[in-house]
């Protein structure tokens, strides 16, 4: 079983930078896929991006390509969103997700954090 933990959330202005942190416990973390979503009011949740067990693959929405890094610390069980750029629409809770296999289909994640608050003033 693996716990998540989010940090790093606020408010900030457009064109500003964000960093989100993902904690997680349990020995097995390193085995498993991690993913940030996130959903705005009245949205979906939806995948920003996602990274691989050994961090060989990562994917990204195409509306935060260029702008987010997804990375991971095996050693330290952590997962980070680097968020430069940030726009308005990028407002919404953020939550990191774990997965036995490298997806972007939130239904494929088995773990799920409680999320963070990003708010993005224009």
């Amino acid at each position: 079983q693996v716990q998540l933990v989010e940090s790093g959330g606020g408010l900030v202005q457009a064109g500003g930078s964000l960093r989100l942190s993902c904690a997680a416990s349990g020995r097995t973390f390193r085995s498993y896929a991690m993913g940030w979503f996130r959903q705005a009011p009245g949205k979906e949740r939806d995948v920003v991006a996602a990274i691989s067990w050994s961090g060989g693959s990562t994917y990204y929405a195409d509306s935060v390509k260029g702008r987010f890094t997804i990375s991971r610390d095996n050693a330290r069980n952590m997962v980070y969103l680097q968020m430069n750029s940030l726009k308005p629409e990028d407002t919404a809770i953020y939550y990191c997700a774990a997965a036995t296999i490298f997806s972007v289909n939130p239904p494929m994640y088995n773990y799920w954090g409680q999320g963070t608050q990003v708010t993005v003033s224009s």
